[in-house]
């Protein structure tokens, strides 16, 4: 039986909750909330009667316990343990005999049994299985904390990732509230569902519906701007898409993206110029999303595409539009996977015309936009 950890995002991304015995590996970049988030959870946990065991390697117990009043998480069945030695670690859990465990962080523990430094590989080899080999034996569910390296991926051997359960990477832009949380690997559930949180002062909050959080919420119409129908875990995400399309100062015309894969756009710019005759060689194309999410959906490279139209031509779209199609190298817009979810989030929303597959080219879907403006009233498409 699963066993809930109070938040309800970070339940759905483990898929229904804690699996006893689990061991479960969060990573994330230093200073993006992972601490803040098991310290929330293991409050949580601790409400409901379990006994709850924190390990940090990183702070003092004091640190721990100032962190924990100023986001509400002192619980009574909450220990907090600062240790960076494993086998003293081994022992808090055998004398407090916790129904749940949070180490934090890997990186920081050492074995006395092997040589190198802490987060060295063969340190963090050996930390890692014997704390999987302790939440297998006694039958509780452990959270371990692991740090990145510059690329984004989990410091340490990459034996690491095949030793635990579950893999979370926990991200978010440091200059925007929002986190999100994704599953790279479940042994229990899917690996295609992602949580929403937001950081505030007093800690985390999880976000149920963040519909809202993409978009700009301005009512003024505006050229470049289009919001796709994006989907993210199983969940229907509208994100707004900004487009700025400028004069050129230099002989090499810039591509800025943020939140949008830059080869994605490359290849969306030429298929503008040879399908549809907007020339933008020699123009800088600015690309972004709003909010700050990361648009990995296909699906979203119609709205992309009809945002640089709209740009292009200095031309808003109607404000009811909303957009889901991938483009072919050949102009056309391909089906889209979740399609009646897409159109029903849409519905949901208050867009009216939802552009996608149908309008068969991209081509055809601007025209389908020109005879939207030119009509001025909405209908059902």
């Amino acid at each position: 039986m699963r066993r809930q950890t109070g938040i309800a995002e970070f339940d759905r991304v483990l898929g229904g909750g804690v699996v006893p015995g689990a061991a479960i590996l969060l990573s994330g970049e230093p200073g993006v909330g992972k601490s803040t988030l098991l310290l929330r959870a293991a409050a949580s946990v601790a409400e409901t009667g379990a006994s709850v065991l924190y390990i940090s390697g990183e702070e003092s117990a004091g640190q721990i316990r100032l962190r924990a009043e100023r986001t509400g998480c002192l619980a009574e069945n909450l220990f907090c343990a600062s240790e960076t030695d494993l086998s003293v670690a081994l022992g808090y859990i055998e004398s407090a005999d916790p129904d749940f465990i949070i180490v934090d962080s890997v990186q920081t523990l050492a074995s006395p049994d092997v040589e190198g430094i802490a987060g060295g590989p063969a340190q963090v080899r050996e930390v890692a299985s014997v704390l999987v080999r302790v939440a297998k034996n006694r039958g509780t569910p452990i959270i371990i904390v692991g740090h990145v390296t510059k690329d984004g991926a989990v410091a340490g051997p990459r034996t690491l990732e095949h030793l635990v359960d579950v893999v979370c990477h926990f991200e978010g832009d440091k200059q925007t509230t929002l986190r999100f949380l994704r599953t790279l690997k479940n042994r229990f559930g899917a690996t295609d569902e992602i949580g929403c949180f937001e950081m505030r002062e007093t800690g985390i909050v999880e976000v149920t519906d963040p519909s809202e959080l993409f978009i700009s919420g301005t009512n003024a119409e505006v050229s470049g701007t289009c919001v796709a129908l994006a989907i993210e875990g199983r969940r229907a995400i509208p994100v707004e898409v900004q487009a700025l399309v400028a004069p050129s100062s230099g002989p090499n015309p810039r591509r800025v993206t943020s939140g949008v894969d830059p080869a994605r756009l490359a290849m969306i710019l030429a298929i503008l110029e040879k399908r549809v005759g907007i020339k933008l060689h020699t123009l800088d194309v600015y690309v972004s999303t709003v909010g700050g999410v990361k648009l990995l959906d296909p699906g979203a490279d119609l709205a992309i595409a009809l945002a640089i139209v709209s740009a292009a031509y200095d031309s808003p779209l109607p404000p009811t539009v909303a957009a889901a199609g991938e483009l072919s190298l050949a102009g056309e817009i391909r089906a889209v996977i979740a399609k009646h979810q897409r159109k029903k989030e849409a519905e949901r929303l208050g867009y009216k015309h939802f552009i996608d597959h149908t309008a068969s080219t991209l081509q055809a879907a601007c025209q389908r936009i020109a005879k939207l403006k030119t009509a001025g009233q909405p209908g059902e498409e």
